[in-house]
């Protein structure tokens, strides 16, 4: 995970919440769409990015709130 934001990624318990580089999730949710929530308030607070992976692990869309907010979908 080399960029900087929040990761919604899947985990045995359901969906985490992950900054960037960090090993421990910031918080476990039962749905994706939860996870997506909670990781989109925090990126946007921090004014980086939200990478949202799929089951497989690998990045299915992209949301930034920096200088230039915008979304991409894989």
């Amino acid at each position: 995970m080399a960029q900087k934001g929040q990761h919604v990624v899947p985990a045995s318990e359901g969906w985490a919440v992950r900054r960037s580089g960090s090993e421990r999730a910031s918080a476990v949710f039962a749905t994706q769409d939860e996870a997506i929530q909670r990781g989109r308030e925090l990126a946007r607070a921090q004014g980086t990015e939200l990478y949202i992976h799929g089951r497989d692990g690998r990045i299915r869309d992209w949301i930034s709130f920096g200088e230039r907010s915008f979304s991409m979908k894989g």
